[in-house]
């Protein structure tokens, strides 16, 4: 007889060499305590602990509190229990406090401090921000947040497709929206983000929040799709007959931008290759129309590619970039290898072309 494994146990090594780099930037600048008030941060430090924060917020009801001596999640008395035994490894402790009296909370962590500094990624009330070689260590993927990353990314993009392949004419953007969110959840991913415009937003707005417009001739279903505090994004499109003659421009100009994904690369240099490629494109003016994306992980974008967006890119790092122009555009989640960029959000039974040595979504035409 098979014995599942405990995942919490899987997770305990890697939640615990995260407490290590804590303590040691801890170490490093003769603070006190770190205070994590963030739903990714807590996520990332306690190897993939899921806390759904309320909607519209990045903070909730759990925090993590780390010393030189103790890991604490702070929390109430609603959470503490479920979170003990689904959400956090063995190697924290707990101080639970009643919701109406969250200020036992900051009377614990400042004699936790012991009177020096509190460094924080949600800095307030006199804390100091976390520094910012601790934020670019978060960006780089150990191998079993890679390994999460792939499960979450194929799992997604099936989720999009099953929805897109049972969308109609007449569906409302909210149909499409619901389908896809559903779709989602049935493989117990949270739907962070779900953007869906039909023929006609598709073309008027870059970002197109779902309405009651009915889709029309084309359809396009956008998502930020989050499990275990790491986040996929993808896009992918449908038309009703033909579809649009420009996305081979797109997807080369796409490539343009993904090639220049190197370690050592600079994220500046990666937005340079995309404007070089607009321009190429005969669209000098459409990487103005939004951000074109950068590095993700566990938030959507960890940070976005600019001008002069400086950080350097690296073996295990996670992007997720969106061109377009015209009313169409494209997006994935890549990983970068020792082989390159890897597509964690590829789907293979979906339609595609091989733009630059990589498989690149097509739009898919129904009937």
């Amino acid at each position: 007889m098979s014995v599942t494994a405990d995942p919490l146990a899987l997770r305990g090594a890697e939640a615990a060499a995260k407490l290590a780099l804590l303590r040691e930037t801890l170490a490093q600048a003769g603070a006190g305590a770190i205070r994590l008030r963030g739903e990714d941060w807590f996520a990332w430090a306690t190897a993939g602990g899921q806390v759904l924060a309320p909607g519209g917020c990045e903070t909730g009801s759990v925090e993590l509190l780390v010393t030189l001596e103790e890991a604490c999640v702070l929390t109430d008395e609603v959470e503490a229990e479920r979170l003990r035994q689904e959400e956090v490894p063995a190697g924290f402790t707990y101080h639970i406090a009643p919701w109406t009296d969250t200020e036992l909370h900051e009377t614990y962590a400042l004699g936790a401090a012991g009177g020096r500094a509190v460094l924080s990624d949600r800095p307030h009330n006199g804390d100091l921000p976390l520094p910012a070689s601790l934020k670019l260590r978060r960006m780089v993927l150990g191998q079993e947040e890679q390994e999460r990353y792939r499960t979450l990314g194929r799992a997604a993009a099936e989720a999009i497709g099953e929805a897109l392949r049972a969308a109609r004419p007449d569906w409302t953007e909210y149909q499409l929206a619901g389908e896809g969110a559903r779709a989602l959840l049935r493989r117990g991913i949270q739907p962070a983000l779900m953007l869906a415009a039909g023929e006609r937003r598709a073309a008027q707005w870059r970002r197109p929040t779902p309405s009651h417009e009915l889709l029309g001739a084309r359809a396009t279903l956008a998502c930020c799709a989050r499990r275990h505090g790491l986040v996929a994004r993808l896009s992918r499109s449908v038309s009703f007959g033909a579809a649009p003659a420009i996305q081979q421009e797109l997807l080369r100009l796409e490539a343009t931008g993904l090639d220049a994904v190197r370690p050592g690369q600079s994220l500046a240099a990666v937005y340079h290759a995309f404007d070089a490629a607009y321009r190429h494109a005969n669209q000098p003016d459409a990487i103005r129309e939004r951000r074109q994306g950068g590095i993700a992980g566990y938030q959507a974008c960890e940070l976005a590619a600019s001008p002069s967006t400086a950080t350097g890119l690296e073996t295990g790092m996670a992007f997720a970039f969106s061109p377009g122009f015209d009313g169409i555009g494209i997006e994935d989640t890549f990983l970068l290898g020792d082989a390159g960029l890897e597509n964690l959000t590829l789907d293979p039974s979906w339609p595609a072309a091989n733009i630059g040595g990589r498989a690149r979504p097509l739009w898919l035409e129904l009937t």
